[in-house]
């Protein structure tokens, strides 16, 4: 008999013991799980903050690794809305109606000075700040950020999933008050 493999008693024993263990948990601990592990992405990039998403999607950063890896260019099979770059008022209805058409829940992060104030434009074009017509869960600084720092606001959406984090800001908002 070879020694490595353990006796059909040793055996016995183990799935004997195995049964008086058991797991317990809440159903919304599981679903949180599940829907912090598999975000789906909707970049909505311009200037240079498109290119830096562009990198965190690539191999080097790998957004993949964080559960955020299909990628979705239609806003009803996203729930997460990366808004990276400046933001022009003729672009607000447009972010407004991708907005409407994510289902729930649906996150979003405003990625960069210019889509969180509006950047060093002060202009009349340019929005100031995307939260004048979406609710934002989290802002990314930078001009444009690090691939690190856009992980990290991945991460901190998730943590937000995780606790089940209230979200007074996104029960007030009126959509696409902003003038």
């Amino acid at each position: 008999m070879n020694s490595s493999q353990p006796s059909s008693h040793n055996q016995s024993k183990l799935v004997d013991e195995s049964r008086s263990y058991a797991l317990t948990t809440r159903i919304s601990k599981i679903a949180s799980w599940g829907k912090r592990n598999s975000l789906w992405p909707m970049p909505y990039g311009t200037a240079c903050c498109g290119i830096e998403i562009m990198s965190v999607m690539g191999p080097r950063y790998d957004l993949a690794r964080f559960g955020a890896e299909v990628v979705r260019f239609s806003p009803r099979q996203a729930d997460l809305l990366i808004v990276a770059g400046t933001i022009t008022e003729k672009m607000a209805p447009i972010i407004l109606r991708i907005y409407q058409q994510m289902l729930e829940p649906k996150f979003v992060i405003a990625m960069g000075a210019c889509a969180s104030s509006g950047g060093f434009y002060r202009a009349y074009h340019v929005l100031q700040g995307v939260d004048k017509i979406i609710p934002v869960d989290v802002y990314v600084p930078g001009c444009p950020p690090t691939p690190e720092a856009v992980l990290d606001g991945l991460m901190v959406v998730q943590k937000m999933i995780k606790d089940d984090t209230k979200r007074p800001w996104k029960d007030h908002w009126e959509p696409g008050v902003w003038k």
